[in-house]
């Protein structure tokens, strides 16, 4: 799709998914901006504006995923660039928000990570925010400047839809996800289960009952995130003790952190669909993992925010 004012809008990107920003300018009509970022030799980020950005509106895309704070430092020290060369507006592109896990204290002395990376974007100097499936829907009230919250479902609706699976049911990994698979649920018209689990330690997960019958259909689980895999290996496996004849897995973030590929490749689980928010390199992209695009909703989203249009549209039923 082509803007009539390509001109004053502009995509640039650091290091993080600069595949993912190519296809977002390309769906716009656009290049991405001419910017340098890398490193000094002592290691600090160095980054060179190579076209003028006076009275423009910039959209930096970078997700800050790992190596988080490399990415995160590079996303605020661009931003910092754009402000003093004088840019009319700078939107933060952040498909993938890290720290998102870190949004609330749960015992004495830690820190809300994610309401400080909210503080720094801001400082920094950005006007915007887009990004996609927080993993808590309150980080949009950490920020005191507009939030737009992007959703996956769609695109993974979508996708599942046209696999014609028979007998679905969409699970929840856990209670606070329920939501999620409802979204999901009712683009599918399916019904939903919901898996209860306790973590007795971060990164472990214990599943203790499951709320709804899965016997003798298709389970699609679906999460925000798939980090190390260990609780959606563990639910899918659950799931076919249950009676589930098929399960599948539908997460927007792949981190896909070790042992996650071998996990996935040795459990139940028939197919792992994830989205582009983060890059998936080649040496974790087997059979079983499936990626989807987010670069033509970022591309409609940026649209819509560029020409002063209605964002939430974008997920009208």
């Amino acid at each position: 799709m082509m803007l009539d004012d390509g001109k004053r809008l502009r995509i640039f990107t650091g290091n993080a998914n600069p595949a993912l920003a190519e296809e977002i300018a390309s769906y716009l009509g656009l290049t991405v901006g001419d910017a340098f970022v890398g490193r000094f030799n002592n290691g600090e980020i160095q980054v060179i504006i190579d076209e003028s950005v006076r009275g423009k509106d910039v959209f930096i895309v970078q997700p800050t995923s790992q190596p988080v704070n490399d990415n995160l430092m590079e996303l605020l020290i661009m931003v910092d660039a754009f402000k003093r060369a004088s840019a009319r507006h700078i939107t933060a592109v952040i498909p993938y928000y890290g720290y998102a896990r870190q949004d609330r204290k749960t015992r004495g002395r830690e820190p809300i990570s994610a309401k400080l990376i909210a503080n720094l974007l801001t400082t920094a100097g950005v006007t915007r925010v887009v990004t996609m499936d927080l993993h808590a829907g309150q980080i949009q009230g950490f920020f005191d400047i507009p939030v737009d919250h992007l959703l996956g479902v769609p695109i993974l609706a979508e996708y599942i839809a046209a696999k014609k699976l028979e007998d679905l049911i969409v699970v929840s990994p856990d209670l606070g996800g329920v939501t999620r698979a409802r979204q999901l649920a009712d683009r599918l018209h399916a019904p939903i289960a919901i898996i209860e689990k306790r973590r007795p330690a971060p990164g472990v997960a214990e599943v203790m009952n499951l709320i709804g019958s899965v016997e003798g259909k298709t389970a699609v689980i679906i999460d925000d995130i798939v980090d190390t895999a260990g609780s959606l290996t563990e639910g899918a496996r659950a799931l076919a003790q249950f009676g589930a004849k098929e399960v599948y897995a539908c997460c927007t973030h792949p981190v896909l952190s070790p042992p996650a590929i071998e996990r996935v490749e040795n459990s139940n689980i028939k197919e792992l669909i994830v989205t582009n928010t983060i890059p998936v390199p080649p040496e974790k992209r087997t059979p079983k993992i499936k990626v989807l695009s987010v670069a033509p909703l970022f591309g409609e989203a940026i649209i819509r925010i560029f020409g002063d249009l209605s964002v939430s549209k974008l997920f009208d039923d």
